[in-house]
C-alpha cells in the first residue's frame, strides 16, 4: 500500500506554462505537449478551475474542492468540517424549502436552542431542551422540502452524487451529462453561496451514526492512534475528521455559520472538470455564475504550533476487536520541497510494490508475516510514511516489528538492486497511465494538485526528475529521515474503554413533502437543453469474436486510447467445483519454476510494468494479466511458463497452510466478515459454497503435489479469452496460438457441487453475537422467481425510485425522516446467471436500540409503499437522462457481452429498457410492487451485541435462531 501521485506528474508533459489563446475570454495556464491540454483558470474573485477535454462518452465528471478539512475544526466542536459537507446537501434560500421566509425565524430559534443545549450539563435539562428542538424541527420540515438538491440532480441526469472531507479538503462530487453544464453550475453556485442548514437534528444523527461505525473500524483507530503520534502539535494528531462523540452530541450550528463565511469562497476553491466540454463555453458560464462570489482576502492560517521532534519511538496501544496488527509510522516535512517528495515516492515503490518491493521479497513472499505493506499518507502540511503488518500464528508484535526495522536498514545501506529503481519508475509511469483513463482520475489529479498548493510546472516535471534520481540519494534520503525517530502503534484484541453507549434521542419523523417544489427546482426542470441521444451496444458490431488454437473461443476489443491491455483466460469453473483450487493458486504466489525462482519472476513482471494474477471464485476462475501492451508477448511467455511449469515447495506449503488457519480465525473477529457469512447463511442454508473449503485436517494432510497439477492442468480444460489492448485482431491470435500452452482438445470443466439457495417459506431470524455499539441488518427473501428478461425494465425503475438514490423511497424514510442511519438499501436483486432466482433485500447499520425502529420502518415503507407521482417523475426522468449520455467503452464491452451470455441473451437489455420507461407509469410501479414485493416472507438477520437490543421485540418477527461462528464460516 504506497500513495500514488498520480497528479505529480505526466511522462510526456512539456514543462513550459504559457498564457491561454487570444480568442479565449478568460486567460489560462497550459502546458505545451500536454496530453490532457488541461486549462487552468484563475477568476478574478480567486476562484481556481481546472478543465481537460475527453470526448469518450458524452458525460463530464466535476469535483468542486474547498481547501478546508479536519484540520480546521474547532477544537469545541471537531466533526464540523464533516458534518457541514452532510448539510450542503440541504438546500439554499431558494431550493429546499416552500418558503425560506417563513422557515428561517424556525431555523434560527433551532439554532439558538442548540447553542443552550450544547452548555447545559444537567441531563434532564438537556432531555427537556432537546424535546424542544425537536418540536421546532418538526414545525420548520413541514415547510422544507428534503433532498431537493439530489431531485435537481436527478433533473439534470447527473449520477455519483456524493462529497468527502480528509483534514485537508472537502470535496463535493458530481457526474453530469456534458449538456447540462450550464444547469449545473447555476444550482452549484446558488448552493455555495446560499447554503441553509435545515433538518439538522436528523442528518446530525445520520453522522453520529457514521461514527459509530468507526468505532467498530479497528484500522481507524489504529491510524488515528499514529497521527497522533507523530503529530502532537498538529490538528493532524490533536483531533480526527468525524470528530468526538461528545462534540458530535454537541453541535454549533453558530459555529457551522461562521465556518461557511470563513472557508467557502471563491479564493479558497477550485472547479476541476473533464469530460466532453468546450472549455471556452465551460469557463464562461462558471463565470457567470460564481464570477460574482465575494472572496476572503483574510483566510485564518492554523495557529502556530511547536514542531516536537520525534527523537525516540513514541508508543501507543489500541484495543480492539479485531486481529492483532502493528503500524509504524515517520514525519516528513511535505511537499515544501519537491526533491524530497519524489525521493519519497520512490523509496515507496522499493519497500513495496506487490512484486519486487523489499517487504515483498524479503517478508511476504517467504512468508515471514502474515500480510505486511508500506506507504505514503500524503497531506497537505506533512507526509507520513507508513509501514503496517499482521502477525503469524505464534508470532508476536514486537518481532513483527524488528522485521521491519531490518527492511529499513537494508533500505539506508542500499540493499537492493539499482534495476529495482528503474522499473520502480516505469511502473509509476503505468499507473499514470491508468489514472488518464477515466475522467474521474483526470479530475483528481487537479483537485490533488489544488489542495496540495503545488506548481503545475512541478507536478508535470515529476516523472522526468524521478527519472534522474539515483540509488545514492535514495540512501541517503533514507539515512536522514529513517531513524528511531518513529511511532509505534500496538493493536491487541480487547474491550475498547473508550467506546462509549450513548442513547438514542427521540426524533419526531419530520415531514417528507414528496410532492412539493421549488420554482428553482421548476425552473431547472423547464430548461431546455438539446437532447443527447442513447447509443446502445450491438454485440456483433462492437466486439469481435475470433477462435484461437484449440477452439478457443476469443473475445476481442481494440484499445485505440493508450498503450495498455488486459488479457483474461475465463473458466467456468471454480471452488464449486473443486473446493482445493483457491489454495492451489493461492500457493502459486510462493512458487518458481525449475529454471526460474520466485523472486525473479516477480522481478521480471516487475520489469516488464505487467501484473499476472489467477483468481477463483465460487464457479468462475480468471487468470489476468494486464500492463504495457508492448511487453504482453514477454509477460504472456512468463506466466505460461510459471503455469506450466511451477514446482513444489514443501516448506511454502506449511507456511501456508499455517497462515491460512491464522486467517481464518481472524477472520472470525471482524464485524464485516461474521455479517457477510451470516448473509450468506440466509441466502444459501448451512450447506453453502462460502463454507465449501477444506477443513483443517485437509489443509494440513494436503499433498503439495496435488495444489501443482492443478496449477499444471488449469490450461487443459475449456475456456475463453478475452482481450482489450491495441493490437490488432491478427497479431493477438497470432500470440495467443504462439504463447497459450493448451492441448490440441480441452477438457469439460468438472461438475459443480450442489448448493441451492434456499426458498423463503416462513418469517424467521437469524442471530449471531457480536460485541458492538451498531447492528447490522438485513431482510432477505427467496421466492424462487427465475430470471425473465421481460421484467427487467419495471424492475430497474422500482429500484431506481425506491432505493436508487438521495431522493428514494428509503434513504428518506431511514436516513432523512428518522435519523436511523448512514447508509440503507432494499432492492430486488436480478440473478446474475440463469440458475439463480430473484432476491429480495434489504441493509442497515444502526445504533443498537434502533434496531426495531428501523425494522418496523423497513416493514411499513415496503409492503405499503408510498406513492408520490413529483418523485416517481424524477426517478424516471433520471433514469432516462442517465441511459441518454451511458456509454459502454473500452474492456467494459466485453464484460457486458460476457454477462449477457450468462442470461442467455444476446442483446443490450438498456435498449429496451430505455424504450419501455418512457410509456411507464406510477401505477405500473406499484402493480410491481404488489406483485413482487408486498407481504413477501423474510429471513431476518442481525449481528449484534445480544446483551444490547431487544431480543423479545426481535421474536416477534419469528423464530429466533442462534448460530455459533461454526455454522457461519464452516470451520
Amino acid at each position: 500500500m504506497y500513495k500514488i501521485s498520480y497528479w505529480l506528474g505526466i511522462a510526456f508533459f512539456l514543462c513550459v506554462l504559457s498564457a491561454c489563446t487570444k480568442n479565449a475570454s478568460v486567460p489560462y495556464e497550459s502546458v505545451p505537449n500536454d496530453p490532457m491540454k488541461a486549462r487552468i483558470y484563475t477568476l478574478d474573485n480567486g476562484l481556481k478551475v481546472y478543465l481537460t477535454v475527453n470526448k469518450e462518452t458524452p458525460r463530464i465528471q466535476t469535483y468542486i474542492a474547498v481547501r478546508v478539512g479536519g484540520k480546521n475544526d474547532p477544537a469545541e466542536t471537531t466533526g464540523l468540517a464533516h458534518y457541514f459537507e452532510h448539510l450542503m446537501f440541504k438546500g439554499t434560500t431558494h431550493f429546499g424549502t416552500q418558503d425560506y421566509e417563513k422557515e428561517k425565524p424556525m431555523l434560527d430559534e433551532i439554532e439558538r436552542l442548540f447553542e443552550v443545549y450544547r452548555q447545559t450539563t444537567d441531563e434532564a435539562e438537556r432531555e427537556a431542551i432537546y424535546h424542544q428542538i425537536d418540536s421546532v424541527s418538526y414545525e420548520a420540515s413541514k415547510l422544507a422540502i428534503p433532498n431537493e438538491y439530489d431531485k435537481l440532480m436527478a433533473a439534470i441526469g447527473a449520477t455519483g452524487t456524493n462529497a468527502y472531507t480528509g483534514f485537508d479538503q472537502t470535496v463535493y462530487v458530481e457526474d453530469i451529462p456534458s449538456n447540462q453544464i450550464d444547469n449545473w453550475a447555476k444550482i452549484q453556485a446558488d448552493r455555495f453561496e446560499n447554503t441553509v442548514i435545515r433538518g439538522f437534528h436528523t442528518e446530525l444523527e445520520t453522522v453520529y451514526e457514521e461514527k459509530n461505525m468507526s468505532l467498530t473500524s479497528d484500522s481507524r483507530k489504529v491510524f488515528e492512534a499514529i497521527l497522533s503520534a507523530l503529530f502532537p502539535d498538529h490538528p493532524y494528531g490533536t483531533q480526527t475528521v468525524l470528530g468526538t462523540q461528545e462534540n458530535l452530541k454537541n453541535p454549533s450550528i453558530t459555529n457551522i455559520k461562521n465556518y461557511h463565511k470563513t472557508w467557502y469562497v471563491p479564493n479558497n476553491m477550485a472547479i476541476c472538470m473533464s469530460g466532453d466540454l468546450d472549455p471556452d463555453q465551460t469557463i464562461a458560464i462558471i463565470q457567470k455564475y460564481f464570477g460574482h462570489l465575494k472572496p476572503n482576502p483574510n483566510l485564518p492560517a492554523l495557529p502556530v504550533t511547536h514542531e516536537s521532534p520525534v527523537k525516540a519511538p513514541v508508543v501507543k496501544e489500541v484495543l480492539g476487536l479485531e486481529a492483532e496488527n502493528l503500524m509504524m509510522g515517520w514525519r516528513f516535512p511535505g511537499k515544501s520541497s519537491v526533491a524530497q517528495e519524489d525521493l519519497l515516492n520512490l523509496v515507496s515503490l522499493i519497500m513495496n510494490n506487490d512484486k519486487a518491493g523489499l517487504l515483498d521479497v524479503d517478508l511476504i513472499q517467504q512468508q515471514k508475516v502474515l500480510n505486511c505493506y508500506a506507504g505514503i499518507y500524503g497531506l497537505a502540511d506533512y507526509d507520513a510514511f507508513i509501514i503496517g503488518g499482521t502477525p503469524k500464528q505464534g508470532q508476536t508484535l514486537d518481532e513483527v516489528k524488528d522485521l521491519f526495522l531490518a527492511e529499513v536498514e537494508k533500505l539506508k545501506k542500499g540493499d537492493f538492486d539499482e534495476s529495482l529503481l528503474e522499473a520502480a519508475i516505469n511502473n509509476f509511469k503505468l499507473m499514470q497511465m491508468y489514472q488518464l483513463d477515466s475522467n474521474s482520475g483526470r479530475a483528481d489529479m487537479f483537485v490533488n494538485a489544488f489542495i496540495s498548493k503545488s506548481d503545475w510546472k512541478d507536478e508535470v516535471e515529476q516523472l522526468t526528475r524521478m527519472s534522474k534520481v539515483t540509488k545514492q540519494q535514495i540512501v541517503d534520503f533514507a539515512n536522514k529521515y529513517f531513524g528511531d525517530n518513529y511511532a509505534l502503534i500496538y493493536k491487541r484484541q480487547g474491550k475498547d474503554p473508550n467506546e462509549k453507549k450513548i442513547e438514542k434521542p427521540q426524533i419526531t419523523p419530520i415531514v417528507m413533502n414528496r410532492d412539493s417544489a421549488s420554482a428553482f427546482l421548476k425552473e431547472i426542470q423547464a430548461s431546455q437543453v438539446t437532447p443527447i441521444e442513447p447509443v446502445f451496444l450491438d454485440f456483433d458490431k462492437d466486439l469481435s469474436k475470433l477462435t484461437a488454437k484449440s477452439g478457443i473461443p476469443v473475445l476481442y476489443k481494440q484499445n485505440t486510447s493508450n498503450d495498455l491491455f488486459s488479457l483474461l483466460y475465463v473458466f467456468d469453473m471454480g471452488n464449486n467445483n473443486d473446493k482445493a483450487m483457491g489454495t492451489a493458486f493461492e500457493y502459486l504466489k510462493y512458487l518458481g519454476t525449475s529454471k526460474k525462482s520466485l523472486q525473479e519472476i516477480n522481478m521480471e513482471f516487475y520489469q516488464l510494468a505487467c501484473s499476472f494474477g489467477v483468481h477463483p471464485g465460487a464457479d468462475r476462475t480468471y487468470v489476468t494479466l494486464d500492463g504495457l501492451a508492448e511487453n504482453m508477448p514477454k509477460a504472456m511467455a512468463l506466466f505460461e511458463e510459471l503455469l506450466a511449469d511451477a514446482q513444489v515447495n514443501k516448506e511454502a506449503y506449511e507456511n501456508l497452510a499455517s497462515d491460512m488457519l491464522k486467517k481464518r480465525e481472524d477472520a472470525k473477529l471482524n464485524q464485516g466478515q461474521n455479517f457477510n457469512r451470516l448473509i450468506q447463511y440466509a441466502i444459501w442454508g448451512p450447506k453453502s459454497p462460502t463454507t465449501n473449503v477444506l477443513t483443517t485436517a485437509e489443509l494440513q494432510q494436503m499433498n503439495p503435489q496435488d495444489l501443482v497439477d492443478r496449477i499444471h492442468q488449469i490450461n487443459t480444460y475449456e475456456h475463453k479469452i478475452l482481450y482489450y489492448g491495441p493490437e490488432t485482431a491478427d497479431k493477438v491470435i497470432a500470440i495467443i496460438n504462439e504463447q497459450h500452452k493448451v492441448p490440441e482438445k480441452l477438457n469439460p470443466v468438472p461438475a459443480p457441487a450442489d448448493f441451492k439457495m434456499q426458498e423463503t417459506t416462513d418469517n424467521k431470524v437469524l442471530f449471531a453475537q457480536y460485541d458492538a455499539k451498531q447492528i447490522y441488518f438485513s431482510a432477505i427473501s427467496n421466492r424462487g422467481e427465475k430470471y425473465d428478461v421481460n421484467i427487467d425494465p419495471v424492475l430497474n425503475l422500482y429500484n431506481e425510485y425506491f432505493s436508487g438514490n438521495m431522493n428514494s423511497i428509503v434513504f428518506q424514510e431511514m436516513r432523512e425522516a428518522r435519523g436511523l442511519a448512514y447508509s440503507a438499501g432494499a432492492y430486488l436483486i436480478a440473478p446474475s446467471k440463469l440458475q439463480y432466482p430473484y432476491i429480495y433485500r434489504t441493509f442497515i447499520a444502526t445504533q443498537n436500540d434502533k434496531m426495531l425502529d428501523a425494522m418496523k420502518a423497513f416493514d411499513e415503507i415496503i409492503n405499503e409503499m408510498p406513492e408520490s407521482e413529483k418523485a416517481f417523475d424524477l426517478a424516471k426522468d433520471a433514469l432516462i437522462t442517465r441511459l441518454r449520455t451511458e456509454r459502454i467503452t473500452k474492456s467494459d464491452v466485453l464484460w457486458a457481452y460476457m454477462y449477457a451470455q450468462d442470461l442467455g441473451l444476446s442483446v443490450d437489455t438498456r435498449k429496451a429498457l430505455f424504450e419501455q420507461v418512457q410509456q411507464m407509469t406510477l401505477a405500473d410501479i406499484k402493480a410491481f410492487q404488489e406483485k413482487w414485493v408486498k407481504d413477501r416472507k423474510y429471513v431476518y438477520v442481525v449481528l449484534g451485541d445480544e446483551k444490547d437490543l431487544n431480543m423479545k421485540g426481535l421474536a416477534e418477527y419469528g423464530p429466533i435462531e442462534k448460530l455459533t461462528q461454526e455454522a457461519l464460516f464452516g470451520y
